[in-house]
């Protein structure tokens, strides 16, 4: 469920309207400085919709809602319970909370949350799958509050985790921390692709190329597609008002994947363990700021 972007080629018109090539006119042009001229920029160059204070706001009481939600989840599992279980307490509580569950409905998706347990890699659809002790179960939640979106998920532990458990939910946490490290004005979205990959396999795990973190806030999924891989100082110029996902899918084992028949079940081809965690991102003035805060 991530968004792609439509790419400009050098020849093609400058998205900007100036009537020049891209490559005459915007092709190497970063930012002006000006906050308004920068998101007029951004939005013409990127499709990028730099936000606001009122929206920032807006996105953060989003992740409130988001992280109670999850929090929940937490006191939650346990084995036995099923994963459609899961699906109910994230549709109950965020109704009560005056809010929508944006999956639900989103391209045919049938459910209210993406609940993944151990080899599925991201959108898995809750249903009768009953949790193990042993297993992992990562629960990925977007709240739509007052028309903001807020994005974010955990992997939890399903009772007493085995050793294979422990280190790729270890890792994958980590690969968040040291994404969001990266996260700056001045830096570029490879810095956090670099950043994520070469920790990730210096551990002997690996990342998953087929799906992105992404812009959010106004819409579930916004440009710039934020990948986990990458080179350093190749990318989109990070600039103060960007907000985005970082959202690594680590694998125990190989990268490659396979889409179930519903054509939304991601799972590792190789059946190992993956993992994942996912904040809503902010780019300050100074570095960043998690709308979705929690421990890593």
């Amino acid at each position: 469920m991530k968004h792609k972007g439509v790419k400009v080629r050098r020849n093609d018109p400058c998205p900007c309207g100036s009537g020049l090539k891209y490559k005459k006119c915007c092709l190497n042009r970063e930012t002006i400085g000006d906050a308004a001229q920068n998101r007029d920029l951004y939005h013409k160059k990127y499709n990028i919709r730099l936000k606001e204070e009122k929206d920032i706001e807006g996105i953060r009481r989003a992740g409130v809602v988001a992280l109670s939600t999850l929090d929940l989840v937490a006191s939650q599992i346990t084995p036995g319970i099923t994963t459609d279980d899961i699906n109910t307490l994230v549709h109950d509580f965020t109704i009560q909370n005056g809010a929508i569950p944006a999956p639900l409905n989103y391209r045919g998706f049938p459910k209210s949350v993406c609940v993944s347990v151990n080899e599925v890699i991201c959108h898995g659809i809750p249903g009768n799958r009953v949790l193990k002790d042993g297993d992992i179960v990562n629960v990925d939640v977007t709240p739509i509050l007052n028309g903001y979106y807020a994005d974010t998920n955990k992997t939890f532990f399903v009772g007493t985790p085995g050793p294979d458990a422990q280190k790729i939910v270890t890792v994958a946490g980590m690969c968040l921390k040291m994404g969001m490290a990266a996260v700056r004005p001045g830096n570029r979205i490879g810095d956090i692709g670099w950043a994520i990959q070469t920790y990730a396999e210096g551990q002997g795990c690996s990342v998953v190329r087929e799906f992105v973190g992404h812009g959010v806030g106004f819409e579930f999924h916004e440009a710039p597609q934020v990948p986990h891989y990458g080179r350093q100082g190749e990318g989109i110029l990070m600039i103060p008002g960007m907000v985005f996902t970082i959202e690594p899918m680590i694998n125990l084992g190989k990268k490659e994947l396979n889409v179930l028949s519903d054509n939304w079940t991601a799972v590792t081809r190789d059946g190992s363990l993956s993992a994942q965690f996912e904040q809503t991102i902010l780019v300050t003035e100074t570095g960043y700021e998690s709308l979705t805060p929690f421990d890593l």
